[in-house]
């Protein structure tokens, strides 16, 4: 059974909700679905907000000058041009939409944070930037007639036609059964992978499908060594790993160990405000040798009216366990928060696979590099979701949706990777594979990373390979397998990826890209030609062995 539509989208986050309003615009019917409610996603979950450089001391250079800093030499001049630009103008489109961002005196107000040289942090009701957006796009997207949410629809593989991505294989939400759903084009906006860590800031949705399947139908991924771990999620025993807000340090909170003593000036001279790979290096570091597992944000210096109206989200989950922000520190450590790596596209969002779009925080633009600039990402999905959208239509309204039977490119002989139907009702065999995989990539392929441990979680993975695998579990242990063989291949640290055996960034042999296609060794690209229509690939050496 299958059903047609002009155009899919996956995911609806920033980067979907945008790409799916641009797609109606232009006439065409587009079906959003969503593995969870519609507005389930890492988007909902943004608590610092928005960079943009709309500030009267702000320029566009300076934004794009901080961004290219934070990427450690691997951004694309180009698509971070483009994000700083566009972004100007989409803000200001999302507040004619009815956005509301905080005001003082009715002027926007602004905030700091790290490795930004200004203030153009836009936030929303404080602490709740993500959830405003996505109110907000939701009720846009809603307004068109040609957009319809599919929610609880779990999409498990990619279509292919004669080499075209031409629709999805999903969970039908009303009987659990496998649907097809067919489009002339896909726009792959699913996020990230947070969940493959043991320990992350994002919801259990984040679990690197969009990847999988775009990897397994022949896709181009790009960068996925490059991890990026926020360094101040809740640490209390029970509780999750709630993100504790970059803005905290922005706003004037200091880091302090078990003892009660500031750190962060020993280790960078910028100290808190270090971009986010070194903070969260440091924070490990000094738990390591104070031999405990936490450190504490001490907001203390600030007035509590200030910190109850300026963070009330996270003002009252650290009082729920126990902390008051405004009287005590509170213990956080890092946390997996952001892939800057993903599936490689132009900067109209274009795969390498003709049909599939990619935006946010599943794709690679280059933009962010080999370091996420803080607040960048929303401003990415706004930006890149959008010309995603916009491509999509113009490389493929005047096609057909293909009729003839599309191939299930979703790993050859799948029937003999199924459970028992006892096995599937219990859910106990997926749920041991992925608490190994996690602590696998918690432990092996994390903060810190050596040759040995990541040899060590790749053979790991091999054997869990072997094992029968449902689809979802198989595309998590695909996504975990592709980041550490691109950290084992890059040998230099780099932004987010830290190899305690190559502790240094070369630039004469790593000012590169890492490139992985099914069925391919890693490849390579020049960092300035990355975004080029034909890219030169040069050979690399074998990773995982």
């Amino acid at each position: 059974m299958f059903t047609e539509t002009d155009f899919i989208v996956i995911g609806s986050g920033v980067a979907g909700l945008r790409a799916a309003v641009e797609i109606a615009r232009a006439g065409a019917r587009v079906t959003v679905l969503t593995k969870e409610r519609t507005s389930e996603s890492n988007t909902e979950y943004a608590q610092g907000g928005v960079a943009v450089a709309l500030a009267e001391d702000d320029q566009v250079s300076l934004h794009v000058e901080d961004t290219l800093n934070a990427g450690a030499g691997l951004c694309d001049k180009r698509a971070v041009e483009i994000l700083v630009r566009e972004g100007r103008r989409y803000i200001r489109e999302l507040i004619e939409w009815g956005t509301e961002f905080d005001r003082e005196g009715g002027e926007l107000l602004f905030t700091q944070e790290a490795a930004h040289s200004r203030r153009r942090i836009l936030h929303a009701q404080g602490d709740s930037t993500g959830h405003e957006i996505v109110r907000a796009l939701i009720a846009r997207a809603k307004a068109e007639p040609n957009v319809t949410f599919l929610a609880h629809a779990a999409t498990e593989s990619l279509l292919l036609q004669d080499g075209r991505c031409c629709g999805v294989r999903y969970l039908d939400p009303r009987v659990r059964a496998p649907r097809e759903l067919r489009a002339r084009a896909v726009v792959l906006a699913s996020g990230g992978a947070g969940q493959l860590f043991q320990h992350t800031t994002n919801p259990a949705v984040a679990t690197g499908d969009g990847m999988a399947m775009a990897y397994t139908v022949g896709a181009e991924l790009a960068d996925m060594e490059f991890v990026q771990f926020h360094p101040t999620a809740l640490n209390i025993e029970g509780a999750p790993r709630f993100l504790l807000s970059e803005a905290l340090r922005g706003e004037g909170g200091v880091l302090r160990n078990a003892s009660g003593k500031r750190f962060m000036p020993r280790y960078h001279e910028d100290a808190e405000l270090a971009p986010r790979d070194i903070v969260s290096r440091s924070i490990v570091t000094e738990m390591e040798r104070t031999a405990t597992r936490a450190v504490y944000i001490d907001m203390t210096a600030l007035e509590p009216r200030y910190l109850r109206q300026r963070f009330p989200k996270i003002y009252d989950t650290c009082l729920r366990y126990g902390f008051d922000l405004a009287d005590e520190p509170v213990p956080v450590s890092p946390a997996a928060h952001y892939f800057m790596g993903g599936v490689r596209t132009d900067l109209e969002g274009r795969t390498t696979v003709p049909g599939l779009f990619a935006a946010g925080e599943v794709s690679c633009t280059g933009v962010h590099g080999a370091n996420r600039l803080a607040s960048n990402s929303l401003l990415e999905g706004l930006v890149f979701g959008a010309r995603a959208g916009g491509a999509a239509v113009r490389d493929y309204a005047h096609r057909s949706v293909p009729q003839a039977d599309a191939e299930n490119l979703f790993g050859e002989g799948d029937d003999a990777n199924e459970f028992s139907e006892e096995e599937v009702r219990s859910g106990e065999v997926a749920l041991a594979v992925r608490k190994r995989v996690r602590r696998l990539m918690w432990e092996r392929v994390g903060i810190l990373r050596t040759r040995h441990s990541l040899a060590r979680a790749l053979r790991e993975f091999e054997q869990i390979a072997h094992a029968p695998l449902r689809v979802a579990s198989r595309n998590f242990l695909t996504v975990a397998t592709l980041v550490a063989r691109a950290a084992l291949w890059r040998e230099e640290s780099r932004g987010g990826h830290f190899r305690v055996d190559f502790p240094a960034r070369d630039d004469e042999h790593w000012r590169v890209h890492s490139i992985i296609r099914r069925d391919a060794e890693m490849s390579l690209s020049e960092a300035v030609d990355f975004r080029t229509e034909k890219v030169e690939a040069r050979e690399s050496p074998k990773v995982g062995r």
